[in-house]
Order: structure tokens, then sequence, then C-alpha cells
């Protein structure tokens, strides 16, 4: 039940601004809101002729952000599937898995080396020890306590993502090092997100918006032909949002240390982990990306959290087509280079 409040508490990470349509326009607006994937809560907006068309474009669509979901998970295993935690549960032994999976691990070796390092999809040793610390912290405050540094230290030993070996061609996948473990939390919802996003054009979907936790992508733009305008969460939470950004078939994607997080001796511990330090980074509160594939905006959006701002100026500024605004710890924005183009307000 805890987990379902959190996600709850998660839901306006990006806060939907939609005026109505223009007067003539048949498409009608239709909201769904589920809290079963991701351990987040996920939002779609269709606009569809009619309810019964919207009903049946959004059953679709959970059912294959479901798929994912199930696909993905580190934590529970499904009768008959081979899904994460299978490959983690069978570490030293090849495993066959869904192609949906070598995507997705083959984007987490791509970020990696994009990132230089700071997003790591081998680091579930490490990760796992916050998660049941958080966890624990949440469950029982009285006792809130932080990982030993030690065991993070010894953790570490096993977090080289060379050991991930991925065959492609025969649709395998291999943690070589039997006490490796792979967390794919900073790509996973924003690859699933993207995947829906094209699925949902294949139904012949033109309008809608897709938000899965802080990943919201933006199918096409609002039947009236102007763009999506997505509000910006104020991570102090003394205003709803602070700006809103417009945008076209982009996805929009946020990270955060006012997200999930436990406290310990007064003192807030998100879940943002830098690889070099084992601990949550502290260099801001949040920062959004924009841009067109929302797999690489959400990799793009965790690294960025985990740099010093100018270091992650640098790392933005070498990815064509994407933009980035930083919300530092006094409230203060710094922009990438073209971000403010999508700014409203």
């Amino acid at each position: 039940m805890k987990r379902i409040v959190v996600a709850l508490s998660l839901c306006f990470c990006l806060i939907f601004s939609l005026l109505l349509p223009g007067c003539g326009n048949t498409l009608t607006r239709y909201q769904y809101t589920y809290l079963d994937v991701f351990d987040t809560a996920t939002t779609l907006v269709v606009y569809a002729p009619s309810q019964s068309r919207a009903d049946e474009w959004a059953k679709a669509l959970h059912a294959r952000l479901s798929e994912f979901h199930w696909l993905y998970t580190i934590y529970e295993s499904e009768a008959g599937l081979n899904n994460l935690k299978t490959v983690n549960d069978s570490a030293g032994t090849p495993v066959t898995v869904d192609e949906e999976i070598v995507s997705l691990l083959k984007l987490g070796k791509e970020a990696h080396t994009l990132t230089g390092g700071k997003v790591n999809i081998a680091m579930g040793s490490v990760l796992s020890l916050w998660h049941q610390a958080r966890t624990d912290g949440i469950d029982h405050p009285e006792t809130a306590a932080l990982p030993e540094r030690s065991a993070l230290q010894k953790a570490k030993q096993y977090t080289d993502i060379t050991t991930l070996t991925i065959d492609e061609t025969a649709l395998t996948v291999e943690l070589s090092d039997p006490e490796s473990k792979l967390d794919v939390g900073a790509i996973a919802k924003g690859f699933a997100a993207r995947e829906v996003a094209a699925f949902a054009k294949k139904l012949g979907i033109s309008s809608a918006l897709i938000s899965v936790g802080g990943n919201v992508v933006a199918v096409g733009g609002r039947p009236d032909n102007t763009p999506f305008v997505i509000g910006i969460e104020d991570p102090s939470g003394e205003q709803s949002y602070l700006f809103t950004v417009k945008v076209r078939d982009l996805a929009v994607v946020t990270s955060g240390n006012y997200q999930r997080y436990y406290t310990v001796d007064g003192v807030r511990y998100h879940h943002l982990i830098d690889p070099d330090t084992l601990y949550p980074a502290e260099y801001m509160t949040s920062v959004s990306v924009i841009g067109p594939d929302s797999g690489l905006a959400d990799a793009l959006s965790t690294a960025l959290f985990l740099l010093p701002p100018e270091e992650g100026k640098a790392l933005i500024k070498k990815v064509a087509g994407y933009e980035a605004v930083w919300i530092l710890k006094d409230g203060s924005r710094l922009y990438s280079d073209n971000f403010e183009q999508y700014t409203t307000s």
C-alpha cells in the first residue's frame, strides 16, 4: 500500500496543461490513470472520435505497458516469462529473452558510453542496498538508516557493465559475474513510453499523451493543430509548476530529488545514486530533458542530475535534438543553449 501512495504522489511530476479543442473538431479528449505498471502512476490522454474507441485504444496501450512492466521488473517473477529478474537470478548463465529486453539493454550499454558511466544499468548490486534501506526506512522511520559504506564499496565491485553480454541473433543475455545485477530504472520507463507511443500511432491514434511517472511522450499535437502544453513541476512544492513547455511528437522527461526518498536523522536521501560516490547526488533539485526519443531522454535526465551542471551542459550539447533545464538548489534555472524555444511561460 505504501508503494501505491508514493506512486500517487508522483502522478503529477509533469502536469498536463491542456486547452480544449477548437469548435468543430470531431475528436474528444479522454483521460485514463493506472497504478499497476512500473511502480508509479501512468496517465493516458487520448483524443478519439468516440468513448468506445477511446476505451479500446486505452485498453490496448495499457496492455502494452503491462507487457513492458513484466519484462523489465527486477522484483517480480511471472510464470512462463524470462524477465530481468530471471536474468539477475540466473547470473552466470545465458538466458533467452524477448527482443524488447535485448533492445532495452542495448540502450543501456549505449547510455553508459554516452554518459561516461553515469548511467550504469549494471549498478543493481549497489542500488539494491539503497532500495532496501529506503523501503525499511519508509516502513519503519524510527529505525531508518543508511546502507553500510563497507557494503556499498563491496557491491561496487560487481558493477562492471562489460559483464553483460548481449547476443542479438540468439536473443540471449548473460551476466558473466554471478554477483552482478541489473537495474534499468534509469531507462526502462522512458523506453517503454517510447515504444507505446509508436504502438499508438500503429493503432491509428494521431493525438495523445502518454505519461509514465516522470516520462511524458506526446503523440502528434493537439487536434486543433497546436502543440501540447506541459507543466514542469516546482520541486519545492510551493506552486503546481514553474513554467510550461510546448511539444509535438517529443518527450519530456524529469529526474528530481523530491520523488522517491526517505529520511534519516532529519536528512532526505533520494533514489538517484552517483556511481562514483555511491550516494545520492546533490547538485540540483531537478532536471528536465526534451527530445524525440524518451528512452534516451530518460537516460540523459538521470546523467544530467548526477553531473555538475556545467558538465551536464557539455554533455547535452553533444546530443543533437535534445535540450535541458536544470532547477538548482537556490531555485534558479539553467538552460541548455536552445531549451527556451519550447517554453511558453
